[in-house]
């Protein structure tokens, strides 16, 4: 039986070989292409379940692809795992920016990546609460209809800007928030949001978070995530 069908999108044939000989190896279905604009076409199509995504593409640029990608209800809910040679601190942050789901830099290991692969179709397939759910980790529990949060039980007072961090981060467990991409959710607030004060924000949480405020981990150089507590 077939596993998740993966839509790999690299302009080096050598590297779609390479790609597709492993997944195949592993039971997964396989769409290879070259350029962006192929791309775009085989998610129109037919929506894979994950996209191995290059950066530097002829034509329309994987970071392109992305964008349109993550603007489109239809398409948005596809992980897209980049792969590229453009290793720098400042192309991760983009590139995570634009939506993508995790970062590999070539030269790169195929079991590793397989392993990103596996991991990201593993997040996508767990469910995620609704924005009313009630959301329990750990020793925490998140009440969203009531704002309430508690700690073992007792409870733990936050402030709108606080409880919002937390319920977006404890939503996506194992997915990493940039500064930005927080900054901008967070811009209904009355004050200016900016990378710093998130920061701010998330260091007050921890704080009065206790013991759990280890479940917060910084990223370092890119954001931050909710531990993900169901691989402990």
């Amino acid at each position: 039986m077939l596993k998740a069908h993966i839509l790999i999108v690299d302009d080096e044939e050598d590297i779609r070989e390479l790609i597709t000989y492993n997944l195949r190896k592993e039971g997964y279905e396989v769409t290879a292409v070259e350029s962006g604009e192929k791309a775009l076409s085989e998610v129109r199509n037919r929506p894979p379940e994950l996209v191995i995504l290059d950066l530097m593409l002829p034509g329309m640029d994987g970071l392109e692809v992305c964008r349109l990608m993550k603007a489109s209800s239809r398409m948005a809910v596809v992980p897209i795992v980049m792969l590229t040679a453009k290793g720098e601190e400042a192309d991760v942050v983009t590139g995570l920016e634009v939506g993508a789901d995790d970062y590999v830099v070539k030269p790169f290991s195929p079991r590793v990546l397989l392993a990103r692969i596996k991991a990201a179709l593993r997040r996508r397939r767990l469910s995620v609460p609704t924005d009313d759910e009630v959301i329990s980790a750990g020793e925490l529990t998140l009440h969203p209809g009531t704002w309430e949060v508690t700690v073992s039980g007792k409870p733990v007072l936050l402030s709108n800007t606080e409880f919002r961090i937390l319920h977006r981060l404890a939503r996506r467990q194992g997915w990493v928030f940039t500064r930005h991409q927080m900054a901008d959710s967070l811009q209904s607030d009355n004050a200016p949001v900016t990378s710093r004060t998130v920061d701010v924000h998330v260091c007050s949480l921890r704080r009065k978070l206790g013991p759990c405020g280890t479940y917060i981990e910084t990223v370092h150089g890119v954001g931050y995530r909710f531990k993900d507590l169901s691989r402990e």
